[in-house]
């Protein structure tokens, strides 16, 4: 014989549906307390800088007097520059590096991600650049760069050059190799975030193929670059906005020269703010390559289709 339960009232069930409520108040008041210090760094360091910019790219600012609002005359000043926009074809120029170094990034991935002796050695070495300060990276190839440098010894033994010159002195290639060197420097980087990538795709998928007589091409083009849409993506995207506001590579090795070849939209933007204090210009110029960055940020999107992975 069974023993009906009793069935719970409205003020019983009120009471457990209030304590309950309260658990979940308390333990979300808990999170947040916890992401508090966070919170205010990001408020701080980040969200106000980004609306206070805003409003100091329409103003006249020198730090000295308060800000004097101008309008839209710091972006009229801006179209008729050339000097900006000799800046903002160079960081345009520069976005040349980002399907290079993501090419280059998987090929790397994927010869490190096989089963093989020393491998861990191999990962370490390709990600050795990455933790280097590019202050001494910048120094170093400045030096590899001069006319009697290694990198001229090898182009001369190749034949790819008559005699040596400084490659950083002349505005011909200048600005092509400091994007080298963000090229070597970067690869370590993206080529961990695709190893982490290729380490979600099922390999039944790769081995199913392959059995169904796929070749290697065909198994990479079909299941692995599109099982690393997500990643492709994210390393897009990264690469994108590094290459459009790249400025230490070019401040180390350059400072925007020979004959203003390697200046950048970001450099103008330096220059114009801790050179000749004209803060509100420069605040116009970072405003202007934000929303060129947003614009890639958008043709990255629609390449990659959003991200998703069909893998």
């Amino acid at each position: 014989m069974t023993i009906p339960t009793r069935r719970e009232s409205r003020r019983e069930q009120h009471k457990k549906g209030s304590s309950g409520a309260k658990v979940t108040l308390r333990n979300t008041l808990i999170a947040y307390a916890f992401m508090l210090p966070f919170l205010i760094l990001l408020v701080v360091y980040h969200t106000w800088p980004v609306f206070f910019g805003t409003y100091l790219a329409f103003t006249e600012y020198n730090v000295i007097t308060p800000p004097k609002w101008v309008g839209v005359d710091n972006f009229r000043e801006l179209a008729q520059d050339e000097q900006f926009w000799s800046g903002l074809r160079n960081s345009l120029k520069y976005i040349l590096v980002v399907p290079v170094i993501q090419g280059l990034s998987i090929a790397v991935a994927m010869l490190v991600n096989r089963p093989m002796k020393g491998i861990g050695f191999f990962r370490t070495a390709y990600y050795v650049p990455v933790v280097t300060s590019f202050a001494v990276v910048g120094l170093i190839w400045t030096w590899m760069y001069q006319q009697e440098g290694p990198v001229n010894f090898v182009l001369q033994a190749l034949g790819l050059m008559d005699e040596p010159k400084s490659l950083l002195n002349n505005p011909v290639t200048a600005l092509y190799a400091v994007m080298f060197v963000t090229l070597w420097k970067g690869i370590g980087y993206y080529m961990v975030l695709y190893l982490a990538g290729l380490q979600t795709i099922a390999p039944e998928l790769e081995e199913a193929a392959v059995i169904d007589g796929a070749t290697r091409l065909q198994v990479f083009w079909n299941i692995t670059l599109p099982g690393l849409r997500p990643t492709i993506l994210v390393c897009s995207l990264l690469s994108t906005i590094s290459a459009i506001k790249v400025f230490e590579e070019i401040y180390v090795m350059t400072s925007g020269g020979p004959a203003g070849s390697t200046y950048t939209a970001l450099f103008y933007t330096f220059s114009r703010a801790f050179v000749d204090f004209k803060f509100g210009q420069a605040a116009a110029a970072g405003l202007v390559i934000a929303i060129i960055s947003i614009f890639f940020g958008l043709i990255n999107f629609r390449i990659t289709r959003g991200g998703k992975a069909d893998a």
